[in-house]
């Protein structure tokens, strides 16, 4: 996730016109993933932000179709509830955060004189030589 376009979660309900009720129970039906939502430290204490385009495009779609679909079938259809997905799981000292595979846009290594090596289709690979 590209961390430079990052919106409030005040900034979003007002953009929206949601109720932080809504958003949250949006995320607890899955419609928006658990790693959309960054806890990051601020002036005024922790807020939560999410990213800009990803989080704007789902909340756009949900709202688009809710009337349409329930929301616990519109769930399935964005998680792919009946599939299962591989994972990207991280681990560092400040505990695991894990990805869906199929969610991450690239997965890159930096060397120390800031060189970008892109990963993701190597690890996509290796998910493929297991099977």
């Amino acid at each position: 996730m590209n961390m430079e376009h990052l919106i409030s979660k005040r900034e979003l309900l007002a953009r929206y016109n949601i109720s932080y009720g809504a958003l949250y129970r949006w995320r607890r039906k899955g419609l928006i993933p658990d790693e959309w939502f960054i806890k990051k430290s601020t002036t005024t204490g922790q807020e939560t932000f999410f990213p800009e385009k990803l989080v704007c495009e789902r909340i756009e779609l949900i709202q688009e179709m809710k009337e349409d679909i329930l929301l616990d079938e519109l769930a399935k259809t964005l998680c792919g509830e009946n599939q299962k997905h591989e994972f990207v799981i991280l681990d560092t000292e400040f505990g695991e955060k894990s990805f869906r595979l199929c969610d991450i846009r690239g997965i890159y290594l930096v060397d120390n004189q800031g060189y970008k090596t892109e990963i993701t289709d190597y690890i996509k690979s290796m998910l493929n030589k297991e099977r």
